[in-house]
């Protein structure tokens, strides 16, 4: 598409009425994406497109019947829930990666990444349908103007997006790629301006070209954001039982952003104070071997991250937990993507709390053809005497449908004896037909692997698995949009027995059965077959007091049964985004491990999202995690887990909301035995060797956090926040719940951008 250039000043206000729009080039003949592709879309949309020497202007008409379109006051990043078009410009033309815009009626805002990585779409443990798209990375905010309003026809909304908080190659004209997708929530459609497929391995290598761009000015690119924040965090004093209060004072930090060329950025970051960021939400894991997973939420880490993404999460910013100071450089240079990152650590990180330690990373990746790719990754922690690092080599090779990874790193940690050093592999390959989908993977993690800068959820196992789905499509209007049957089967090894051609210690096979109903009602349901094979490592605490003879008591190790198997039925269930509320939740019963004493037991398990929307500024969503194991011996239970969450917003204005979290998480376990074998009580083995009877205990958890926020534009913030956290322990108290720490705090920063 060629886009024309208009020397033109406009205000960006909605309504699409300066003469500039008149020549614009428009964009039409959506076609419909998902739930099936091949099919001319319900309603019409207009895009319109023209450019001046600083910026990107963007219109939007969209059709839509009286009354139906969703459309709330939501916060930056929040509405999926609404009618939204998004925008998906791909500045490198690398069919790989592109810079997203959204808005919704309104023109609130929503902006990010889609980085393409292969990953699995759809299907899963909690059955849902495949979009044949991957989910963009809304973590990235921009600095960029929309407005939009509702019509007699929808609505239209007016975007307008400056040259220099894009980065792109150098040259005279640019060529970048690009596609419109529109969420129709009133159907649960998403329809696309060029006729996107389902059946390819990319979405991105489907988009129309923004053609004949030239002398694109940027200027100078220098952001400087200075901080001024300030925290009280009151904890009882341990002479007395008064609640005392240290901080309070005001610290000083900032960040510089330095656009050095049109496609490098250079940043960094002096004292920054995280305080506003919303804290994690309780999560269990089923299998206590594998570590549970939070992702990264403060926002210099997240800027440009995507740069850092690797395979396996060889690189985990979260692991830098309170950085005195960080920079960064990120961009394209020579056909490669960069991305460096180094930081200081606080004190409190380091083992010994004595050093601070160092991280340095390094991410180069580089492009193989339209869609292919080859990357190194390398991370060095420095902590004190003791370091460790990580070398590592991926790569994606993409032909038409099919796709094939791979990758292969090392790492070397210091140790008394010298350098310990180990593997880790991982390869698959996929078909990402429009009826058929397959996965086929092999991926092995030795238990010496240590990515002291990375995230691995579960070292010392290797797994064999392949995943086979159908995709069987409604005709138009039809009750049922989409049936995906899907066949799971997986081999879990220790590491060792893999590479000693040993057998699986675990064995799973998962008939799963996703279904899209008209109008955005999703249902899904699962068999789950499985069998667990008994992992001492897991044990190695565990003891048994044994009586002899003539009075005595034989200390004997725990052991337990070879195998245990499991059968479980999972039913999903996911609502339409209707304009008050929506719902979404999958439960689980059957037989399953109880990992507390290695036995069978009878699992219940819910996990629910309630979303309410009373009026078009205020936000209600209810999560309730609710968990129930009992002994298949003598139904008794042995462990209950119950954590509701509510996070309730209310946007003021499009700049201002308040925002209020309170969790409640309460652990009940009982009395652990030797459950089905010897019925003896288990002991635990302290790391100073003495025993303690593994009794019944209560362990309550309880938080509440308060924000009130102001966010005119990205780097310019307001946030002035209270959180109160809160224990109760049974029978080791105290019984009931008291506040164990709460924090008042500050942040107010400015962003100023230099021209």
């Amino acid at each position: 598409m060629a886009t024309p250039r208009r020397e033109a000043a406009i205000v960006v206000d909605g309504r699409l009425d300066e003469p500039a729009w008149a020549d614009a080039a428009l964009l039409t003949g959506f076609s419909q994406f998902f739930p099936a592709d091949g099919v001319a879309a319900q309603d019409s949309t207009e895009v319109l497109v023209w450019y001046s020497a600083t910026e990107l202007h963007v219109g939007i008409r969209a059709f839509a019947a009286p009354g139906s379109v969703r459309a709330t006051l939501a916060d930056r990043d929040r509405i999926s829930a609404d009618d939204n078009v998004q925008l998906f410009l791909g500045t490198y033309s690398d069919s790989r990666q592109a810079l997203v815009f959204a808005v919704n009626p309104f023109g609130i805002q929503s902006d990010g990444v889609l980085t393409e990585t292969g990953a699995v779409l759809g299907g899963g443990f909690t059955s849902t349908s495949a979009k044949a798209r991957e989910s963009s990375d809304l973590a990235p905010d921009y600095v960029w103007k929309s407005k939009g309003q509702l019509t007699e026809f929808g609505y239209q909304v007016e975007l307008s997006i400056p040259f220099k908080s894009l980065r792109y190659r150098a040259g005279e004209e640019q060529r970048w790629q690009l596609n419109v997708a529109r969420t129709v929530q009133i159907t649960g459609h998403e329809e696309t301006w060029t006729p996107a497929l389902r059946g390819a391995a990319s979405f991105l290598a489907q988009s129309g070209v923004l053609a004949g761009l030239r002398d694109l000015r940027r200027g100078l690119t220098l952001d400087i954001i200075p901080t001024i924040t300030s925290s009280a965090v009151g904890t009882r004093s341990t002479s007395s039982s008064a609640w005392d209060y240290n901080g309070g004072r005001p610290d000083l930090g900032g960040s510089v952003r330095w656009g050095v060329t049109s496609n490098l950025t250079v940043a960094g970051t002096a004292n920054p104070d995280f305080s506003q960021v919303e804290a994690d939400a309780t999560q269990f894991a089923y299998d206590p071997r594998v570590a549970v997973f939070f992702p990264e939420r403060r926002p210099f880490f997240l800027e440009s991250q995507e740069q850092f993404t690797t395979p396996n999460r060889l690189i985990y910013t979260r692991r830098i937990a309170q950085p005195l100071a960080a920079g960064k450089l990120t961009g394209k240079y020579g056909g490669f993507d960069i991305g460096v990152l180094s930081a200081v650590d606080n004190q409190d990180a380091s083992f010994d709390q004595k050093h601070s330690p160092l991280y340095n990373i390094l991410r180069l990746q580089r492009d193989l053809g339209a869609q292919s790719r080859v990357g190194v990754a390398y991370t060095d922690k420095v902590d004190g005497q003791r370091w460790n690092r990580v070398v590592g080599v991926d790569g994606r090779l993409v032909r038409g449908v099919y796709t094939l990874q791979g990758q292969v790193a090392s790492s070397f940690t210091s140790s008394d004896s010298g350098t310990l050093r180990a593997p880790l592999f991982d390869v698959s390959a996929s078909r990402n037909g429009r009826g058929f989908v397959a996965r086929y993977a092999l991926n092995g993690i030795s238990p010496d692997f240590d990515a002291q800068s990375g995230f691995i959820a579960r070292p010392g196992i290797a797994n064999i698995s392949a995943t086979h789905r159908l995709n069987f499509y409604g005709k138009p209007k039809a009750l049922v949009e989409l049936f995906s049957p899907e066949l799971y089967m997986l081999g879990r090894y220790q590491y060792d027995s893999l590479v000693n051609g040993a057998g699986s210690q675990d064995r799973q096979l998962h008939l799963r059965a996703n279904t899209r109903l008209k109008g955005g009602w999703q249902v899904g349901t699962q068999l789950l077959l499985e069998v667990f094979g008994y992992d001492p490592s897991l044990y190695t605490n565990y003891v048994l007091l044994r009586p002899a003879t003539a009075g005595r008591i034989d200390t004997v190790a725990y052991t337990g049964a070879p195998r245990i198997g499991n059968r479980d039925w999972v039913l999903s269930v996911g609502t339409p985004e209707f304009r008050r509320f929506s719902y979404n939740g999958f439960g689980i019963v059957g037989y399953d491990e109880n990992f507390q004493e290695w036995s069978s037991a009878r699992i219940f398990s819910l996990q629910n999202t309630l979303t309410l929307r009373p009026t078009g500024q205020l936000r209600v969503a209810a999560t309730w995690n609710y968990d129930t194991f009992d002994r298949r011996s003598d139904g008794t239970r042995v462990l209950t887990r119950n954590t509701p969450r509510l996070r309730t917003e209310y946007q003021v204005t499009r700049q201002f909301f308040v925002r209020v979290i309170g969790e409640r998480s309460v652990v009940r376990q009982d009395s652990l035995r030797d459950d089905t074998r010897t019925e003896l009580p288990i002991y635990l083995r302290g790391a100073n060797g003495k025993l303690t009877r593994a009794a019944a205990f209560e362990r309550t958890r309880a938080r509440i956090d308060v924000l009130l926020s102001y966010l005119p534009s990205p780097g310019t913030v307001v946030y002035l926040g209270y959180g109160d956290a809160l224990a109760a322990n049974r029978p080791a108290g105290p019984e009931r719940l008291q506040r164990t720490r709460d924090q008042f705090f500050m942040k107010l920063s400015y962003l100023f951008r230099v021209q």
